[in-house]
Parts: C-alpha cells; structure tokens; sequence
C-alpha cells in the first residue's frame, strides 16, 4: 500500500529535516520544495496527499500557493505555517481555502493532529445531505455545496439566519462531512445558561474553584476535542467570556477556572447566530476581534419563504419522520393543503412548519391532512397581532401581550393565542361550540388548544 505524501514548501533547512524526521514517524513520505517555482514543479509531477507551506517564501507569499492549488488541485488539502501571533495571515490562508494552519515555532503535537486530520479529508464519504436537509431550489443547492466545500476546512464557519431556519442541522452536517465525523458534535445555546455559568460550561473547573465546584470539569471544548464545538446564540456570550473565547480560539487551549495551566484543545469552532453579529461589534455589544476571528467563513440559511418550492418536500418528509417511531402510514397533504403552505409566510421557518404539521396530526381523524386541518387562517390572526389587523384587534382588545418576543417566538405566539381563545371562551359565556365558530375553528380543535394553554373554566 502506497504510503501518503507530505509536500513540505520552505526555505529553512533545519526546519525542512525536524518536519520530514516527524513525519517519517508518522509512516509519511516527503517531499521537499523551497521556492514557489519548487513547489509548483513538484506538483506538475505528481498531486501529494497535503501540501505544507510557509507564508514567506523566496520568490513569493505563500497565500499566492494556496489560491493556486485551490484552482488547479481543490481537492489537495493544504495548511499555512505563519509566525507566531501573525493572525491575520492565518485569517487570509484559511478564506483562500486553507485546510488550516499552525504557528512557528511548530509545536509537533499539534502539527500532527494537524496533519492527521488533513489526510482524512478525502477518505470520509460525502453525508447525503438531503436526508436532513431537504430542499431542491437553487438556493438549497448553493447551501449544500457550501456544507460540502466547507467540510474540508478547518476554518471557523459563522452560520446565521432566522430562528427556526435549521442553523445547528447545517452545522451538524459540515461536521458530519468532514474529517472529524467520527469525533464528538456538541452543541450549546449561549443565551440558554446562566451568564455565571457560561466560562465553566465552556471551559471547566477545577475543584473548590468557586462554591458548588465540589469535583473536577472538564468543559466542552475540551469535551469535544477531536471533533466539532457549536456555539449556537454566540451573540448572547457575556462580553468577559468572549475575552477568554477568543484566546482560547488563538491559542488552542483552555485555562479551567481555579486552573494554573491551559490545556490543549483540538476543536473545531462553528457559530451560529439570528442576531446582525456585525452591527452587534459596532454598537459594544460583541468584541469586533472575536468578531472578525469567528467569521472566517460566512454561510447565510435561507428563511423557509424564500425557497417556497421546497415546502411541500420538507412537509413530506416532516410527516414521514412522525410515522416513523411508531411504524405508522405516514400521513399525506392534498394539493389543496400543499398549495395553501407554500402561500404561508413562515414567520417561525422549519420550526414552525413542525408545529403546523404536528398540530394537524394531533387532531385528525383520516390519514389525509386538508387545507382546514392546517388551521393556517387561526394561525394567521395570531401572527399579524403585530400589524394590528382589525380581527386580531378585536379578539385582543386590551388584554394583549406586549409586541416583544425577546428572542422566543413560540413562547410568545402561545401567549397571543391564550389571550385570543381566553377572550372568546369569556365572551361566548363558556359556551365552546359558539366560541370555535366565532374564531373559525373545530370545536375539536378549541378543545385541544384549551388543554395544551393550560385554560379551565
């Protein structure tokens, strides 16, 4: 069996032996190459399976080797050498296409994950990405090329987009295309845990570091070394934290809380946020160094109204999912309910074409979901409450909630429709059949919605 080879490109001979003698150990063939013209010979001969550059070279700049292999070998992984603190030219490798990059003086330990991870690039099978990611406009066909080119990077990936939209699916995805598959996906919503808790739920203590530290923990990233770190809502890190986040991202190690030492960590960082991060920077809120460190890569999800063709599909497979624990038919839209979707504007995206769909099987009879199961008209008058519509004026009159959501849409729909079906059940005298016609819907339904709200009389 062919063993791999390592395409060294520098111009340090004292450097060129101690990497060929580390890889050599690592049953790695080399070969060497100290100029730009070198390298580009070498490749002309044969395609290794990783090249290795410095950034400054003789007759060039490394980064000119690194646009090039990714026009004339894109599947060749390559990563950067920089000096020691030079982040912006890690940044640049790493949006020239760079697999990733490490700092001089090479630490050997981490130049070995380095390269262990690179050779795996080609040798992990691509994840078929419509079995989560369903979708065939050509918005979602850009998405999955972008997960699929971003999965052989190392580079840090900013997902963001509205709530609802699938942001951490899309991050699972990049991680299970890529080489750290077979290592860990975590995932945590920075605005869900206390801001007290965030630094130990990040990067551990030590015990007695703080009261309540009664054992050793370890943190997620060090939970997830290996593999992949989603820092969903990242907006919402407390700003102290994001001091350390970004050390921690520079320097590959954490330092727990009552911890003298850092620890190394092999983690690669995904964010996602609903949040405009930039505007976020520029008003204090989030440091612009963590900022600009995080957004290496930019990937954009698209809202669910803006792929309307795919509706149907995510609905189809939606249902098939909800059949399946069970081993049930799955249930099926008329084209009459398929139509009426695609026409809804999807404030709550994915999420909320869930609830629609769940709602729906919940309260029918037959195995064939129609317009008036969806309910999209009661659904409508609670969603426009913010546009102040005159049937949303009217079920609400007084009583309605405040016109803030802050931050959970579905928390506050609930509470709209509970003022809604609260003033008609009070309004009707209890009488429930007069209540569901009067806000156009089953008195089955009415019913569900008054158990599910919690609403007795």
């Amino acid at each position: 069996m062919t063993r791999p080879t390592v395409l060294i490109v520098d111009d340090e001979p004292d450097l060129l032996t101690l990497l060929q003698m580390t890889f050599a150990r690592m049953d790695l063939d080399t070969e060497t190459a100290s100029t730009l013209v070198e390298a580009r010979q070498a490749l002309s001969r044969q395609t290794p399976h990783l090249c290795l550059t410095d950034m400054k070279l003789p007759d060039g700049n490394g980064l000119d080797l690194i646009a090039e292999i990714q026009q004339k070998y894109p599947d060749l992984p390559v990563a950067m050498m920089t000096a020691h603190g030079s982040v912006e030219s890690a940044i640049e490798a790493l949006k020239l296409g760079a697999f990733d990059f490490v700092s001089k003086p090479v630490a050997l330990d981490r130049l070995r994950d380095l390269v262990t991870q690179a050779l795996k690039v080609n040798a992990v099978a691509d994840v078929q990405t419509t079995e989560s990611l369903v979708g065939e406009t050509p918005v979602m066909a850009t998405l999955k090329r972008d997960i699929q080119r971003l999965a052989r990077s190392q580079a840090p990936v900013l997902i963001h987009g509205e709530s609802g939209v699938g942001k951490e699916v899309v991050a699972r995805l990049i991680h299970e295309s890529g080489p750290r598959a077979s290592g860990p996906f975590l995932a945590i919503n920075c605005g869900a845990i206390p801001a007290e808790l965030v630094e130990s739920e990040l990067f551990g203590h030590r015990k007695g570091a703080f009261t309540g530290a009664i054992t050793d923990k370890p943190g997620l990233f060090q939970a997830a070394s290996g593999g992949t770190l989603l820092l969903d809502e990242i907006a919402d890190l407390p700003l102290p934290v994001q001091v350390k986040l970004l050390r921690a991202i520079q320097e590959k190690a954490v330092r727990p809380i009552g911890d003298q030492k850092e620890v190394p960590v092999d983690v690669r960082l995904i964010s996602a946020t609903h949040k405009n991060l930039l505007e976020e920077a520029r008003s204090g809120r989030f440091r612009d160094d963590l900022y600009y460190r995080i957004n290496v890569i930019d990937l954009m999800v698209p809202p669910l109204r803006n792929r309307r063709a795919d509706v149907p599909l995510i609905a189809t497979h939606i249902l098939q999912k909800m059949a399946q624990p069970a081993g049930d038919r799955p249930l099926r839209l008329t084209d009459r309910a398929a139509a009426s979707l695609m026409q809804h504007e999807f404030p709550g995206n994915v999420r909320e074409l869930e609830n629609i769909l769940a709602r729906a099987a919940a309260l029918l009879e037959g195995h064939v979901i129609d317009v008036d199961d969806l309910e999209l008209d009661t659904l409508a008058v609670i969603t426009s409450v913010d546009d102040a519509s005159p049937v949303a004026s009217d079920h609400l009159g007084s009583a309605a909630p405040s016109a803030d959501a802050n931050g959970d849409l579905d928390a506050y729909l609930a509470a709209i429709e509970k003022t809604i079906i609260e003033k008609a059940i009070h309004t009707h005298r209890w009488n429930r059949t007069a209540a569901a016609k009067s806000l156009g819907i089953t008195l089955r339904s009415l019913r569900y919605r008054l158990k599910k709200l919690g609403i007795e009389d």
